[in-house]
């Protein structure tokens, strides 16, 4: 029986060449461990984190297409870290939760309607027997803009957001999880974001667009 979190999916395309590249690349040939150690931090600062990146295009979600995206946002550089991670042979999945982000931006509140960004994602990989969650969303340029200490994976324990930033104030807090996954489950997390950001996505959407307009053609 395959076991499906080694696995290559629609979105986790772990055996594609880029992603099987910058796997070798960046995970060292130490044990399973320090391979993910390496990784989470080598996803995590590899793509550059926005939250105007936000959306739900099959594309911008696909994890060799992801290693390719100018920014991104949290889930698909977790779906990154899930391929790179099985690439190496680290079982890994997606995880979904949602939280309260206290230093998100006003503009992009104001869009949500909400303070809770519903469905933020994280990587769970299995070491030594043991699921941990591992959150490569924020890069280490951006937080160092934000004053917030980048989050660093051990291997030994969760990673997940920062409660404070560096002057105390709080940063990110966890409301519910959602549970954990084999590959993105698409139809359920589009379907989720349609109905609770509607006129964010719309927004966003039409920002792009508008940016490829502009986009000189070589």
């Amino acid at each position: 029986m395959t076991d499906l979190s080694l696995a290559p999916t629609r979105f986790i395309d772990s055996d594609h060449p880029d992603i099987t590249a910058f796997a070798a690349r960046h995970a060292g040939d130490g044990d399973a461990r320090s391979r993910a150690v390496a990784l989470a931090a080598a996803v995590r600062d590899a793509v550059p984190y926005s939250v105007y990146a936000f959306g739900i295009e099959p594309e911008m979600l696909t994890a060799s297409k992801v290693l390719r995206a100018e920014k991104s946002f949290c889930v698909p550089k977790a779906v990154l870290l899930a391929a790179v991670a099985r690439a190496a042979g680290i079982p890994s999945r997606i995880g979904f939760a949602d939280v309260r982000n206290h230093l998100a931006p006003a503009r992009f509140e104001q869009l949500m309607d909400t303070p809770d960004f519903r469905w933020h994602a994280y990587t769970a990989l299995l070491i030594d027997g043991r699921w941990l969650k591992a959150t490569p969303a924020f890069d280490a340029a951006l937080c160092a803009r934000n004053g917030v200490e980048p989050l660093a994976f051990d291997g030994t324990q969760d990673s997940i957001f920062q409660p404070y930033d560096a002057q105390g104030r709080r940063a990110m807090e966890y409301l519910q999880f959602h549970g954990e996954f084999d590959d993105l489950p698409y139809a359920r997390f589009s379907a989720e974001m349609q109905r609770i950001y509607p006129r964010l996505l719309a927004t966003l959407a039409a920002e792009r667009q508008a940016r490829a307009a502009e986009t000189p053609r070589t």
